[in-house]
């Protein structure tokens, strides 16, 4: 049985879409799925991960195995899903935890100002709708 790994990801968010079309480049195969969080399906998975639609207003979620991972956790799992140089991006495990996921709050919260908010901006690359969850 083949595992695939799920990225809840905010759909009104033009770095987080972004952050999904680079995941789609530069992915070592086609494991990954993506649903938007504030769909029915993506609030649901977070849900079962312990998180609000308020928390997913803060992170992603990203779910490998059953385990729900957030914030700078979510993304070096990503990272070991990408080719070369950059699942190299994983070694940041080594920068302390608190350390890491301030970094990353700090970015989240000013997100829509530095990179901007468009409701439903996010569409999938032709041909690659079937990774995509209630799209």
């Amino acid at each position: 049985m083949q595992r695939f790994t799920t990225i809840v990801f905010d759909t009104d968010c033009v770095l987080c879409s972004g952050m999904v079309h680079f995941v789609l480049r530069h992915e070592r195969a086609p494991t990954i799925r993506f649903v938007g969080a504030w769909s029915q399906t993506g609030l649901d998975l977070a849900a079962e991960h312990g998180l609000t639609r308020a928390d997913l207003d803060e992170t992603y979620l990203v779910v490998e195995n059953g385990r729900g991972f957030t914030k700078s956790d979510a993304g070096i799992v990503v990272a070991r899903h990408l080719k070369a140089p950059w699942s190299w991006l994983g070694l940041l495990r080594v920068v302390p935890h608190p350390l890491r996921d301030a970094v990353y709050s700090m970015i989240a919260r000013r997100r829509y100002r530095w990179f901007g908010h468009k409701p439903k901006c996010f569409l999938p690359p032709p041909g690659m709708a079937d990774r995509f969850i209630d799209h």
